[in-house]
């Protein structure tokens, strides 16, 4: 077991060539903020921040696959493994320094990560925004 956590967030982060500190920070602080947990009325209106709940970050670089043409999915706009790596742990950081509980897979290994989906509520959260 390398990491595991209770109630909160897995966030899956695939690191794409040219991301930076900034991209970083403004992933992270959306996370942080992001109102997706119930309150007292069932409403999505309470943050990892107001539930103390846990996160666990896992390096997952097939997000950036792009599957538009053909049948294989190009990885080519994915970061270098070592700055993949770089902005992976500092993100990790970033969190806990901000007070969050982390957790975090190991970067670059092939892991079964198993999930139990309370909701269920998926996000896809890029600084970019070209989606």
């Amino acid at each position: 077991m390398v990491g595991q956590i209770g109630s909160g967030l897995l966030i899956l982060v695939g690191v794409e060539k040219g991301d930076s500190q900034e991209d970083l920070r403004y992933t992270a602080d959306k996370l942080l903020g992001l109102r997706v947990f119930n309150d007292s009325d069932g409403k999505m209106n309470l943050s990892i921040q107001d539930t103390g709940g846990e996160i666990l970050v896992v390096s997952q670089f097939t997000l950036l696959g792009d599957a538009r043409r053909g049948r294989r999915p190009s990885f080519i706009n994915a970061a270098d493994p070592a700055d993949g790596e770089r902005l992976y742990r500092q993100m990790i950081e970033y969190l806990q320094q901000q007070g969050a509980a982390v957790q975090s897979g190991q970067f670059q290994a092939d892991m079964q990560v198993e999930l139990i989906n309370d909701g269920p509520v998926t996000i896809l959260i890029d600084s970019r925004k070209t989606f």
